[in-house]
């Protein structure tokens, strides 16, 4: 899976539309994501009005790109109901990779923005998307056609490896 080497965090975009059809593209291999017990605790909104863009953008110092991008793939836990709570939180970590991967096979580039397990950024974030209840936003992904192609580095180190 070349995506897995050639994904990088990119910060800065082109001035241009990301289509409907790629936006589908990833949401959909999102939801391919594996979860405990096929709970699948996520929901996503998809975000382009700049205003909104601004304010998520102002979560905290490491939140800019939000502003910038064409376009935000919010995601969002909901735990409610699911068999296994408690790990809601990673099952949407692994569908937000499950994005990452995809718009990066699609020639996109997009950085991760951490919302949780940051208390005050989780509550400024809600109440932006106007969520209540025991959803939450979990992470934003900040996406678009990258302004600059960066090479990934080869972050293979042997001495991390154990019993081989």
């Amino acid at each position: 899976m070349d995506a897995i080497y050639k994904r990088v965090s990119v910060r800065k975009f082109e001035d241009k539309p990301v289509e409907d059809e790629k936006i589908l593209q990833i949401l959909k291999a999102a939801m391919q994501a594996p979860s405990a017990a096929n709970q699948q605790p996520w929901e996503f909104y998809v975000v382009r009005d700049k205003e909104v863009q601004q304010q998520l953008s102002e979560l905290c110092e490491y939140s800019w790109p939000a502003a910038k991008a064409p376009v935000l793939i919010v995601n969002v836990c909901n735990p409610e109901g699911a068999p296994f709570p408690n790990v809601a939180p990673v099952d949407t970590a692994i569908c937000t990779e499950h994005e990452w991967l995809e718009l990066t096979d699609l020639g996109l580039g997009g950085v991760w923005l951490g919302v949780y397990p940051f208390p005050e950024r989780v509550e400024k974030a809600n109440k932006i998307m106007g969520l209540s209840g025991e959803k939450f936003v979990f992470s934003i992904v900040a996406l678009g056609y990258p302004a600059k192609v960066k090479d990934q580095q080869d972050r293979f180190d042997k001495s991390r490896i154990h019993g081989l």
